[in-house]
């Protein structure tokens, strides 16, 4: 008996399966991409905390921390309302 052009895949007849599952696992890995536009580029600057707010925010938490603040709680409680009322 005479056996002509055997090859690696002759010689293992489950060889090329595992070639073609090993070409899709390789072309499944694909990198993810995340691309921000230009409109959100602008809203992260635009949306920076001005300075007068950030300066005022700077001294209720000195106040705080000095024990010097004082909370109205009739204004508090107003503006709780005032907020529900107008969902």
């Amino acid at each position: 008996m005479k056996i002509n052009h055997i090859s690696p895949a002759g010689m293992n007849p489950y060889q090329r399966q595992l070639n073609k599952t090993d070409e899709v696992k390789q072309s499944s890995l694909k990198a993810d991409k995340v691309e921000i536009s230009t409109a959100a580029k602008d809203l992260r600057q635009t949306s920076q905390i001005p300075a007068q707010r950030e300066a005022k925010v700077q001294e209720l938490k000195e106040q705080i921390k000095n024990g010097t603040y004082k909370l109205d709680a009739a204004e508090t409680a107003k503006s709780i309302l005032k907020y529900y009322q107008n969902k």
